[in-house]
């Protein structure tokens, strides 16, 4: 009987260790799929010493007031440019669209690209970088992206954009990398306070 027991605490020991392990942080889905991403070896942009001193991602908190539903004009003659990188490498783009939406009854406007060369699964995929008066401070200094699919825009020309799903580039956390550099013309003159924080190089 007593070994019983003790076969048993083992066994609930070990599936509590385990299911700790198995737990990944975060107050949303894309909380919890950024930190998934991060701690999987084979995907994650960290260095070898970040993946290993991981503990997770940090957030603002979720505020709704960051969900905006934006109007885009499309910009179907926009000419293609050379979109700078923190690299020599060249990227193309085209000016998709112009999007107007408010915080807080205040107007603002970003302009948002694609890429015209596109792997094949990332043909509806829309590229969106901004920098704003967190940055260098709670967030990256070299701003945050937001990913937006053209399958996004509604009939009657809106958007919905979350900036609770802001991420930084990844030469935010390793040098090894190219990073397309947010345009002045995309600078919120407001704190976005949602989506990653900035990240401390251990």
């Amino acid at each position: 009987m007593k070994k019983t027991v003790i076969l048993l605490l083992v066994v609930g020991f070990l599936s509590c260790k385990t299911e700790r392990k198995r737990t990944v942080l975060g107050e949303s889905d894309f909380q919890i799929e950024m930190n998934t991403k991060f701690k999987d070896a084979s995907k994650s942009p960290l260095t070898k010493k970040g993946l290993k001193e991981f503990k997770g991602l940090d957030f603002f908190p979720i505020d709704e007031k960051y969900t905006v539903n934006a109007k885009i004009a499309l910009l179907p003659d926009a000419p293609v440019f050379n979109f700078p990188t923190t690299t020599d490498r060249v990227v193309l783009y085209r000016k998709y669209g112009i999007l107007s939406f408010s915080i807080e009854g205040k107007d603002f406007e970003l302009a948002i690209y694609q890429d015209v060369n596109p792997d094949p699964e990332y043909i509806n995929h829309l590229f969106l970088p901004f920098l704003d008066n967190t940055n260098g401070k709670t967030s990256y200094q070299g701003g945050r992206y937001i990913d937006v699919y053209t399958t996004d825009i509604q009939p009657n020309g809106t958007v919905t954009i979350d900036f609770n799903k802001a991420y930084n580039p990844y030469c935010a956390y390793s040098d090894r990398y190219s990073c397309p550099i947010p345009p002045q013309e995309n600078s919120l003159d407001t704190e976005i306070k949602a989506g990653v924080m900035a990240y401390k190089k251990p």
